[in-house]
């Protein structure tokens, strides 16, 4: 079945929104604790990747002041223009989370608020490129909607696409691709209902 055509404007919305969702999204970093269960997993100062870092804060922000190297990637030229401004020790690249490449493997891979917006087909293949990126036993921490299916919400009167897989199909795809999943939670109440996976590549 087709994606909802609202799928193909994800990346030109955030574009055009840039400044008002950077004014928005709040600074508050209600995602603290998910983030301190990625950072138990890393080695202090590792590499990280975040896929989707959109303005860079708070959540990259945090990441770089705890020591990490932050490498940022985002469709929008405009949200990375803010990265670079705020955090301009951090490498930040304007590119489709899809279709990289980047010639290094990073300790931890962050697709926060970012991957739910892929259509159910390229969210499949994601994990081709989460595996090519990683390190063994690297940490990989992602959002997913709660159930198979399409949601189609609105920012400044623009529909915005959201898709998830079902659950087990996310655990078939972890493991098939190198990853075990650490802790899953759906509606997370202590993280404004987010449905987070934190996985960790293998070692061996």
């Amino acid at each position: 079945m087709a994606a909802h055509p609202s799928s193909a404007d994800v990346a030109a919305l955030y574009e055009r929104h840039a400044t008002t969702w950077d004014r928005e999204r709040g600074k508050q970093l209600l995602e603290r604790g998910w983030l301190d269960r990625f950072r138990a997993l890393l080695p202090q100062g590792a590499a990280v990747l975040d896929l989707g870092c959109g303005s860079g804060e708070p959540m990259a922000r945090y990441l770089a002041e705890s020591g990490y190297a932050v490498t940022g990637v985002d469709s929008s030229k405009a949200m990375i223009g803010l990265c670079r401004a705020r955090l301009p020790k951090a490498t930040w690249i304007v590119a489709d989370m899809r279709s990289i490449r980047l010639a290094q493997r990073f300790a931890g891979l962050l697709a926060w608020d970012s991957f739910f917006h892929l259509t159910q087909d390229d969210q499949r293949r994601m994990f081709a490129v989460f595996r090519d990126h990683v390190e063994p036993g690297g940490a990989l921490m992602f959002t997913s909607g709660p159930a198979a299916g399409e949601a189609i919400g609105a920012y400044r009167g623009d529909p915005l696409y959201h898709a998830s897989l079902d659950p087990a199909e996310y655990e078939a795809l972890l493991d098939a691709h190198g990853f075990g999943v650490v802790r899953h939670v759906v509606e997370d109440p202590d993280c404004g209902g987010h449905t987070v996976w934190l996985a960790q590549a293998h070692s061996g």
